[in-house]
């Protein structure tokens, strides 16, 4: 989910100056999640594919689908108590070794011809363990490697590799290899994660957990310290301090709850995407790499532009209107008469989650206390995320009735709760601290 070139770099500074360099240590990073993401797309497209071979119904496939999200109902908590108590860098490495092992073990199912829907669903659940370490442990570290001011822009570029090695590398390659042989996109993921792993263990110190000791408080830090991992802790935080944190904190409180519902939205319209694509739009199986690719280039230009279009008009704006138009994208996908336009509206959507995601992100690493932020994180995409799998398997069985009809339903909550929640996302963010010029 080629890199960018630097052509296409987010740049928050709205002068005809150059915008400083991000740093090595971020490089390190960046290059860290474009391997994963490439091997994350070859696994993400074939495990879907593979399924189809095994299985038609819509509500099987939904399963699939939901069990990706299940991890983080189970296992978020403990990820991010992982991820603020340990060497960051060894637990983005630990991740990427039990996925690499998961898409190792399915290869080897497939080539021996023992693959069945139950490997594949127990994969994606043990996938998806790996899966919150090491996105967790990748939000937390970003602070760390990068200063406050350039946070928006950081995660505009890491998001922009997510996106380009997704859609315009791992999904096309991935189509191609499964069209030769069901197993061969499942060998290649597995190779996949060596890069990462080793790239993990080159970032620098300040990457392994966080830089302050004292109390919480609103100000991140200054990532171009030196940290030093090995100094005494005043206090060892706990998750009851996370949730303490989160509950009296007004603002990310009424956003999880904003969160929770459009996201819940969103996974309720595309649970059974790619049977959406194959069935009702006939494409073949071969080509939904590249019918995704087109999707991608509306996730990209989200990426790329959401930097910009917050430091001219403010993260809350910016929020509110991503949301907005990926909801109202969504319904016209599902009312759209033939493939390209359901590719021009989905890939419009895209464009709108990828500028929401940027300043969502960046204003949570802004405000979050950096001892606390893997737990809280992991609080708050337990109590988000860990509704997608109810949501993904209700679109599954309305999806029996009408392929496009989750699209429908998905795509009008989402904007009808936008419009509800315009002031929370513009001026509760203003008056929280969270915009870019707190």
């Amino acid at each position: 989910m080629t890199a960018p070139t630097a052509a296409l770099e987010p740049n928050a500074d709205t002068s005809s100056r150059r915008a400083p360099s991000l740093g090595r240590g971020f490089r390190t990073l960046w290059s860290a999640a474009v391997f994963s993401n490439l091997a994350d797309g070859i696994g993400r497209t074939a495990v879907p594919l593979v399924a189809i071979t095994l299985s038609s119904d819509p509500f099987v496939i939904s399963i699939l689908t939901a069990l990706a999200f299940v991890p983080w109902l189970i296992f978020g908590l403990p990820a991010g108590m992982i991820v603020d108590r340990f060497d960051r860098r060894y637990v983005m490495a630990l991740a990427n070794i039990i996925r690499g092992g998961v898409a190792l073990w399915l290869a080897v199912l497939g080539a021996s011809g023992h693959l069945t829907l139950g490997a594949l669903f127990a994969g994606t659940l043990i996938f998806g363990l790996g899966e919150t370490l090491f996105d967790n442990a990748t939000n937390a570290v970003i602070p760390g490697v990068v200063p406050r001011g350039q946070l928006d822009r950081a995660n505009g570029w890491i998001q922009a590799a997510q996106v380009t090695v997704d859609s315009f590398i791992a999904t096309p390659i991935s189509g191609l290899l499964f069209a030769v042989s069901l197993a061969l996109p499942l060998w290649v993921g597995s190779i996949g994660y060596l890069v990462p792993v080793v790239l993990a263990l080159f970032l620098p110190l300040s990457a392994a957990r966080s830089l302050r000791t004292a109390a919480p408080s609103a100000t991140a830090p200054d990532a171009t310290a030196e940290a030093t991992t090995d100094a005494p802790r005043a206090t060892a935080p706990t998750t009851r301090e996370a949730l303490s944190f989160l509950w009296h904190h007004r603002y990310l409180r009424s956003m999880v709850l904003f969160t929770a519902f459009t996201g819940s939205a969103l996974s309720f319209a595309q649970a059974v995407l790619v049977l959406f694509f194959v069935d009702a739009m006939a494409v073949p199986a071969a080509a939904i790499g590249f019918v995704t690719a087109g999707i991608g280039i509306g996730a990209l230009c989200g990426s790329i532009v959401s930097p910009r279009l917050v430091a001219r008009w403010g993260r809350g704006p910016v929020m509110f209107g991503g949301i907005l138009t990926g909801g109202i994208a969504m319904l016209v996908t599902g009312l759209a008469p033939s493939i390209w336009t359901a590719i021009i509206a989905f890939a419009l959507a895209a464009c709108a989650v990828s500028v929401w995601n940027v300043p969502w992100g960046s204003l949570r690493q802004q405000i979050l206390p950096p001892e606390i932020f893997g737990r809280t994180l992991g609080v708050t995409r337990t109590l988000t995320w860990g509704l997608f799998p109810i949501a993904t398997l209700l679109g599954g069985l309305v999806a029996r009735i009408d392929l496009r009809l989750p699209f429908l339903i998905g795509g009008a909550a989402t904007a009808i709760v936008a419009l509800i929640g315009m002031r929370l996302l513009i001026v509760g963010t203003r008056e929280a601290g969270a915009e870019v010029d707190a």
